[in-house]
C-alpha cells in the first residue's frame, strides 16, 4: 500500500469512528482497504454499508447491498409479468436519475447501489461530501424499497403497514 492509500484509509476510518458507525474491517485481496459500517447512526433500522478502495484504482467506493425479502419476493411473483418488469424498471430509472451506479440481479433478487469519489492527491477527503455520498446511497436504498412496496400492495393503495417509517 502506498503512503497516500494509507492516509486515505486512516482518514476514512477516523470519520467512521467519530460518527460511531464503524462496525468491521473488510479483508480482501481485491481491496487496499475496506470497512463495514452502520447507517444511519443510532437507528435500530440502520443498514450495513461498506466503503472500500479497490486495488490498482484511485477511487473509493461506497456500497449498500441488499436482498429483497422473501415476503416481498412472494408479492412480486404474484404480480403479472409486465407489472414485475415495470417495478424493476421504475427502480432502475430512479437510480439513473439519482446518478448512482447499481446492479440488479433479478434471479437472486439482490440490489447493489454504489457511489464513488476520488480523494485529493495528498489523500485528503472532506468529511461532509463523503457523508453526503453515504446518505445518497442510503436514500436510494430507502426509495427503491418504497417503489417495490408500492407495487407489492398495488399502486393505487393508500394503506401503509404499521411499521411504516421514512428514516426522517
Amino acid at each position: 500500500m502506498t503512503i497516500m492509500t494509507t492516509a486515505i484509509e486512516k482518514v476514512i476510518k477516523e470519520y467512521l469512528q467519530e460518527e460511531g458507525i464503524l462496525k468491521d474491517t473488510i479483508t480482501s485481496s481485491d481491496f487496499d482497504f475496506g470497512f463495514i459500517f452502520l447507517f444511519p447512526p443510532g437507528d435500530k433500522r440502520s443498514q450495513h454499508m461498506s466503503i472500500y478502495k479497490p486495488k490498482n484504482r484511485n477511487d473509493v467506493f461506497i456500497t449498500i447491498r441488499f436482498q429483497i425479502s422473501q415476503e416481498r419476493i412472494k408479492l412480486l411473483n404474484s404480480l403479472k409479468k409486465d407489472q414485475q418488469i415495470k417495478a424493476f424498471e421504475d427502480v432502475r430509472k430512479y437510480f439513473l436519475i439519482k446518478e448512482v451506479n447499481f446492479s440488479i440481479d433479478i434471479q437472486k433478487m439482490i440490489i447493489e447501489i454504489h457511489e464513488h469519489f476520488y480523494p485529493q492527491k495528498d489523500g485528503y477527503i472532506a468529511k461532509n461530501p463523503m457523508f453526503k455520498k453515504i446518505q445518497k446511497c442510503f436514500y436510494c436504498y430507502i426509495y427503491s424499497n418504497l417503489i417495490l412496496e408500492e407495487y407489492c400492495r398495488g399502486k393505487d393503495s393508500k394503506s401503509y403497514r404499521d411499521d411504516f417509517h421514512l428514516f426522517s
